[in-house]
């Protein structure tokens, strides 16, 4: 199936019922009056998240969604029935906003989540609600209330714990097929990731995590340069980031330093909460060169990056340092959970 991170859908809540103008008459009864009913309320739209769906492309068939209205009311003091509401559902991670005011309207993070984006109208009164002291025998009846009608944008972004980021090519696809079962392309030319990939890596009995490769960024992917732009949105969800560097481009007047600086630039312009996300660097592709000549050239990179945070060195190819590298993630990602927790007691021991 077809990746698809985005769609617009049209969504319209049920009217309500129309209230009834009725009057009692029954035999032994000759003032019965009014005995008219009021109508349904229509039926509410919801969004709810379900598992095992990655992907908005059944949206791309049925773009309208329409919750049944109320019936009317009837006599004896009868409400008509109410409209049930329509759940629709959307994969694990969609974020709902409306798309005339950019109003978002929930975030959907995990299966079952559920979020109104349209409520379904009141029922009219019947003729028994305006009965007063002065009008016995009221004719009148109100119809029941609109539905709310909105134009919703969904936006999925894939939920995980790790991102994968650099330039096409830099070894991001290779990395995620030696550490995890997923499978993406992998090839000699660039963007041969086209869409997201998730993988689950696992370091040991009961201690895994979710890491997420994204399409290559190039220079101006912040102005909307290759297809990069599309896809920083799904970074934002992670915790950390590993900036992945070819220590070798196949270029030779390529430079690695500036193409990091590049790639770090285009996360700023796009996000700069994204920017100051935790950041690790992981210099790739050792296995091209001798490992004196490796190790100094990794150390020129690293120096004139000015790079403070970890650094890893590996092969994606090889599976070289990738052991390493996993088992230092689940260890911090570990410990932020830890921290999580402390924050939360803290936080209830001071309310």
């Amino acid at each position: 199936m077809k990746f698809v991170d985005e769609a617009l859908v049209k969504v319209q809540a049920g009217h309500g019922g129309r209230g009834a103008v009725s009057f009692r008459r029954e035999k032994f009864i000759p003032f019965g009056g009014p005995d008219g009913g009021d109508g349904g309320i229509g039926g509410s739209v919801y969004l709810r998240a379900a598992g095992g769906i990655n992907t908005l492309a059944d949206f791309r068939y049925q773009r309208t969604f329409k919750a049944p209205t109320g019936t009317s009311g009837s006599g004896n003091d009868c409400t008509g029935a109410g409209g049930d509401d329509l759940y629709v559902t959307v994969p694990v991670g969609t974020t709902v906003l409306d798309d005339e005011t950019q109003e978002q309207l929930g975030d959907l993070l995990q299966a079952g989540d559920t979020v109104l984006v349209a409520r379904g109208g009141k029922g009219g009164w019947g003729n028994t609600r305006f009965k007063s002291s002065t009008n016995r025998a009221p004719r009148k009846a109100m119809p029941g209330l609109p539905g709310e009608k909105r134009q919703l944008r969904l936006e999925m972004r894939v939920i995980a714990d790790v991102g994968l980021l650099g330039l096409p090519n830099a070894g991001k696809s290779t990395l995620i097929r030696a550490v995890s079962a997923a499978r993406p392309k992998v090839a000699g030319y660039p963007f041969t990731t086209l869409h997201p990939n998730l993988g689950v890596v696992s370091v040991g009995l009961n201690r895994s995590f979710v890491m997420a490769d994204i399409p290559g960024l190039i220079e101006g992917a912040a102005e909307g340069v290759g297809l990069g732009i599309r896809f920083l949105k799904h970074l934002q969800r992670t915790r950390v980031l590993l900036h992945l560097v070819d220590v070798l481009p196949p270029d030779p007047q390529a430079d690695p330093v500036k193409d990091a600086r590049s790639i770090i630039a285009e996360l700023k312009k796009f996000s700069p909460e994204l920017g100051t996300r935790e950041r690790w660097l992981v210099l790739n592709k050792m296995d091209l060169m001798l490992p004196a000549e490796a190790d100094a050239r990794c150390k020129d990179i690293v120096r004139r990056l000015r790079f403070k945070g970890p650094v890893f060195q590996i092969s994606g190819v090889t599976g070289a340092g990738t052991q390493k590298l996993c088992e230092a993630l689940m260890t911090r990602l570990e410990e932020r959970d830890a921290e999580l927790r402390h924050a939360a007691l803290e936080a209830q021991g001071m309310s």
